[in-house]
């Protein structure tokens, strides 16, 4: 029969680790540039990197946030039709981070979205938080 320690031992090896500090989660400044009536977001794929989200949920927020349209052009740059400042676009990115990738309970990055019974989730590894959000 296993005791306490055994099953605390269990759970901490299984727990995701997870790194101290806050810089871990610095999503970079928007590098974006204009062309003709289009803004160039440069680094997108970097974000993405740093968010640990699908590239097609984060632009549709950008363009739901932007009023605009966009695509990814073949090298994983974002094209955002109309003229947006690195201003707005942070803005919004941070806007994504707050509702989608940073837990309401910890305030840890350490998420997943997950489809429950047709509903939108942040499940938080760190602290097992789960919460709706907007789809």
């Amino acid at each position: 029969m296993e005791g306490y320690d055994d099953h605390l031992e269990r759970a901490m090896d299984e727990t995701p680790d997870i790194e101290e500090g806050g810089d871990r989660f610095d999503v970079p400044d928007a590098d974006v540039r204009q062309e003709g009536n289009v803004t160039v977001y440069e680094n997108f794929q970097d974000t993405l990197d740093v968010l640990g989200r699908d590239e097609e949920r984060v632009l549709k927020f950008l363009q739901d946030e932007l009023g605009t349209s966009a695509h990814i052009d073949e090298s994983g740059r974002a094209r955002l039709t109309g003229e947006f400042g690195q201003r707005r676009i942070d803005e919004a990115i941070d806007e994504y981070a707050d509702e989608f990738v940073v837990c309401p309970e910890c305030g840890l990055p350490d998420t997943q979205l997950e489809r429950e019974q047709g509903a939108l989730l942040l499940r938080c590894e760190a602290c097992g938080a789960r919460s709706a959000t907007s789809d």
